[in-house]
């Protein structure tokens, strides 16, 4: 955890002292009992990091807690400051309240109902008050005022929004005024670091022209950030990136397990995916990563005789009500595979990434991801392992020293690092 963070900071939803979690999207810390809900609520939702045991990229790190010694909770609570809310009767949790159902209750009605932010005047035309606010956080992103942007996404500014008379995104415009942090928000929400403004230039380009290097080297992680989280959490490592190396692809200890049929025929599918397609599936796993890793650092950081129970406990990714119902049955249904399983699928997927990336040919085929999480479920019947706690070290090490050259484009492309096809 940074030095900067104080002692007398406290949790953002029930005024616990000493935080020990971040939400990440939201801007605040919370403590371990809250960081139960939010869990539960999906990332979607809120995005949680350990400060302690949890690797942060320094500027990340430094975005949170910006936003949150500038009062980012306000935003979340705006009507609960004020007097006739309490004379109404609605509070905020407080330490004394049981996690179930008080806190929860009132962490659900803050970030997922967005019960107490500020609301616009209503109009007839709800897209042109979205396309307002995305100007105006256009705007906003020159300057260093975080909480400021935080609120116009908070109520539906688009972080990838294309200015039609600029010809660029907010991104361009925080990297071109070399914002940093504006641009860890930027990409929390959803900026592209690939997308290209009307000259053909990216964010990435306007960094290094602006001779803002940090910035830069950052960009192109965020560009990557989906396959190195994927690599990380099989070997412990990331590509280099600033020497043009952009993929790591682990490897089984036992590769002769990977020669079935059926083994094949997981990645055959696999391949046979349209970029669409294997995006979701790519996002998917890196969402189960996040919640395997996360599970992790929770069991190893709580008091077990009082805080874990069932009731803490995450036992598949949360339902994200803007996908359909069979991805996310194929989404609980990662958590099912066991460590050998799992690793094959990750590896798989940072193998086509590459594969993608480098502009080699697709089949054309109607197999769709169900087929492949069905397949890959079924395809080894290796001997029990320690599934709680998988050691994936000790599966995966050989890193694969090929050198990548090119950018990647627009849209949700940047999580793979992936060229047009």
């Amino acid at each position: 955890m940074s030095k900067r963070l104080r002692s007398s900071e406290v949790c953002a939803d029930c005024s616990v002292p000493d935080p020990s979690w971040a939400s990440v999207n939201r801007g605040t810390f919370i403590c371990d009992e809250c960081c139960s809900v939010h869990r539960s609520l999906g990332r979607h939702i809120s995005q949680v990091r350990h400060l302690k045991h949890t690797p942060w990229p320094p500027t990340l790190l430094q975005m949170v807690e910006t936003l949150y010694n500038n009062g980012a909770n306000s935003i979340w609570e705006h009507s609960l400051l004020d007097p006739a809310s309490i004379m109404s009767g609605r509070r905020k949790a407080n330490p004394q309240d049981k996690v179930h159902p008080n806190k929860a209750e009132f962490i659900r009605a803050k970030y997922q109902m967005l019960a107490f932010v500020h609301r616009l005047p209503c109009r007839d035309d709800d897209s042109v008050t979205a396309k307002d606010l995305s100007k105006q956080l256009h705007s906003s992103v020159r300057t260093g005022n975080l909480e400021t942007c935080l609120r116009l996404l908070s109520l539906g500014a688009q972080a990838n929004f294309f200015h039609p008379e600029k010809g660029n995104t907010p991104l361009h415009v925080a990297s071109k005024a070399g914002q940093i942090l504006q641009a860890e928000l930027l990409a929390v929400y959803g900026a592209d670091p690939g997308t290209q403004d009307s000259s053909g230039k990216t964010p990435v380009d306007y960094a290094r022209q602006g001779g803002h290097h940090e910035l830069a080297e950052r960009l192109v992680e965020i560009q990557y950030e989906l396959t190195d989280r994927l690599a990380f959490y099989l070997c412990g490592r990331k590509p280099d990136h600033k020497n043009g190396q952009h993929f790591i692809i682990p490897q089984m200890a036992d590769s002769s397990l990977d020669l079935s049929e059926l083994a094949k025929a997981a990645k055959k599918k696999l391949q046979s995916l349209n970029n669409h397609l294997f995006e979701e599936l790519a996002m998917d796993v890196y969402d189960e990563v996040d919640r395997r890793e996360t599970d992790a650092v929770w069991l190893a950081t709580q008091n077990h005789s009082t805080l874990v129970t069932e009731t803490t406990v995450v036992p598949f990714l949360p339902v994200n009500p803007e996908y359909s119902s069979t991805r996310n049955q194929g989404r609980q249904k990662l958590a099912r595979f066991n460590a050998h399983e799992f690793a094959t699928l990750v590896i798989d997927i940072l193998s086509d990434a590459k594969r993608r990336q480098q502009g080699s040919p697709l089949s054309s085929s109607k197999d769709n991801v169900e087929l492949i999480l069905k397949t890959t479920n079924n395809q080894h019947s290796i001997e029990s392992q320690d599934n709680d706690q998988p050691d994936y070290d000790s599966v995966a090490s050989d890193e694969d020293p090929d050198l990548e050259s090119t950018a990647s484009k627009a849209n949700r492309q940047k999580l793979l690092g992936k060229d047009a096809n």
